[in-house]
């Protein structure tokens, strides 16, 4: 427990007042006219005792009694989740097909690939309320938007801005990457740790960039995602029969088969649809629900009520006493005499 004015506590001692109140002592003609009344000297004892618990309390309510903010653990089920969305121009253009399946909520948006992401990014945010999660926004360089956080409101307020203003031309996953894995970097391991990559396009990577990510998402012991969002020509990461030749070669096909490699697990969904975009994030929400180790921050609680109650029993108490000595004097002087 800490003071906001601690200097307060050396006005303690006027809770001794109590006991120095002035003497009512009277002088009798016999000694043995005054009776012993132990039952009257515990009642005055207790009324002092009372008074100077009211004096004290008084004094430590106003002294602003609290217990300071602090972070205490827990323990939950969820994973760590970092977020790296891409903001490339192309994450404006709508999906590759349109589907007969719709949200069973209201979507007021146009189904731009960023607004369908922002969308189910927050519901997936809203249905695990123990995850820590990151924000990375990405084009030709990467933006931690928001570090971890067990904040689900600050975490949801950053997809919402996501979705706002256009998008740049170049991509380059390569440093998005590279600052996910830099997140965890000095951070306690707590449990499942996740990188989710959403993105329509890819990268060919350098042998440098290649050994960074990799030593990056092994050391720190994370899973990669990568939610593939298809564009309007429809190509697949993995080769299909008959398939245009143009597409061997593809950069998302090489940066799939890098990912492939990762000595880490991997898993790559393609969304073309808003229904295979749901199922995507819907799979990855039931893989992650290990125990996980939480942080919560509990905010300063003030401790001053407490002893204001304290007080305010005693003041009756006090209260009550006082007015039955007032009626019984009154009493007795109304009593007529014989």
């Amino acid at each position: 427990m800490s003071w906001s004015h601690p200097y307060l506590l050396y006005l303690l001692p006027l809770a001794m007042l109590p006991w120095l109140s002035r003497n009512t002592e009277k002088q009798i003609v016999w000694q043995a006219l005054l009776p012993q009344d132990n039952f009257s000297l515990i009642i005055g004892v207790s009324l002092r005792l009372t008074a100077a618990l009211v004096i004290a309390s008084l004094i430590m309510a106003v002294a602003g009694p609290h217990i300071p903010e602090h972070t205490v653990q827990r323990s939950g089920q969820g994973a760590e989740v970092i977020i790296l969305l891409d903001r490339s121009r192309s994450m404006d253009q709508p999906f590759a097909r349109r589907h007969t399946f719709r949200l069973s909520t209201k979507m007021n948006f146009k189904e731009s690939k960023r607004s369908v992401a922002r969308y189910y990014l927050t519901e997936f945010v809203s249905s695990r309320p123990d995850d820590r999660f990151g924000y990375i926004f990405f084009s030709e360089q990467a933006t931690g938007i928001l570090p971890l956080t067990y904040s689900k409101e600050t975490t949801l307020a950053t997809i919402e801005a996501g979705g706002l203003g256009r998008g740049l031309t170049k991509t380059d996953i390569s440093v998005a990457l590279k600052k996910a894995g830099e997140m965890f970097e000095g951070e306690v391991y707590r449990g499942s740790r996740i990188v989710l990559l959403i993105s329509d396009g890819g990268q060919i990577l350098s042998s440098e960039q290649e050994q960074r990510i990799s030593q990056l998402l092994r050391d720190n012991n994370l899973t990669l995602y990568w939610i593939y969002l298809r564009s309007v020509n429809g190509m697949t990461l993995e080769e299909m029969p008959g398939e245009s030749v143009l597409w061997q070669g593809a950069p998302e096909r090489q940066l799939h088969l890098f990912f492939k490699s990762l000595d880490v697990p991997y898993q790559a969904f393609e969304a073309g649809s808003l229904e295979e975009f749901a199922q995507a994030m819907e799979n990855i929400n039931q893989q992650h629900y290990q125990t996980l180790l939480l942080e919560q921050k509990m905010p300063r609680e003030s401790l001053a009520d407490y002893f204001l109650w304290v007080a305010l029993l005693g003041l009756l108490l006090l209260t009550a006493s006082q007015i039955y000595t007032w009626y019984g004097v009154s009493r007795a002087y109304r009593t007529p005499r014989h």
